[in-house]
């Protein structure tokens, strides 16, 4: 992650884990940017939702004290990249100028969505901020599915680089080749195929 500094915008990346909008709402209340942005239709692990990403994490953001004039809903966005072009939109089309905004993500996302952003809208200045959760608290809820997330995160990271939807970042080989040992162990739902 990165050092924090004031900006526009706080992006909170949809998900499935509403503590990513727990933590948007504690650097709004900090004062990190006036306005937060929820992100996010429905992905594959939300399908099932009744409401979408946008939606349940604006509920959790005013639980947490961010009234409803400093959030923006995006409710379109399926995954990463179009949660940064949707945003990209949305606030344009609200007349909102962004040089510098904070992505808020999952620990074990923060940086892909980073490498999205400057893809995809390289003129802002991305900083990144995650929930202070540890592997162990994900290992514990549910260790198949965080190590099913992760493998088909960290190929991501490598493949949609490839592929041009995100700019490059370096992969630690240790952390490849464990990668690919989950794979083979069957931690490969989440892979691009």
């Amino acid at each position: 992650m990165t050092p924090l500094a004031p900006g526009e915008v706080i992006l909170a990346m949809g998900c499935h884990d509403v503590r990513v909008a727990v933590h948007a709402a504690r650097l709004w209340h900090e004062g990190w940017a006036p306005l937060v942005v929820v992100s996010g239709g429905r992905g594959k692990i939300t399908a099932g939702w009744e409401e979408t990403e946008a939606r349940v994490f604006a509920r959790v953001a005013r639980e947490h004290g961010v009234p409803a004039e400093a959030l923006l809903l995006e409710e379109a966005a399926a995954n990463t990249g179009e949660n940064i072009t949707a945003t990209r939109s949305l606030l344009a089309g609200h007349g909102v100028p962004v040089r510098r905004g904070i992505l808020v993500a999952k620990p074990y996302m923060t940086r892909r969505s980073v490498a999205t952003a400057r893809l995809r809208w390289p003129e802002v200045e991305w900083l990144a901020s995650a929930p202070e959760i540890g592997y162990d608290t994900y290992l514990e809820e549910d260790a198949r599915r965080f190590l099913e997330l992760m493998v088909g995160d960290l190929q991501r990271v490598v493949v949609y680089a490839e592929r041009g939807f995100q700019v490059p970042m370096p992969v630690p080989e240790a952390a490849w080749a464990a990668h690919l040992r989950l794979a083979e162990l069957g931690y490969d739902r989440h892979l691009i195929r």
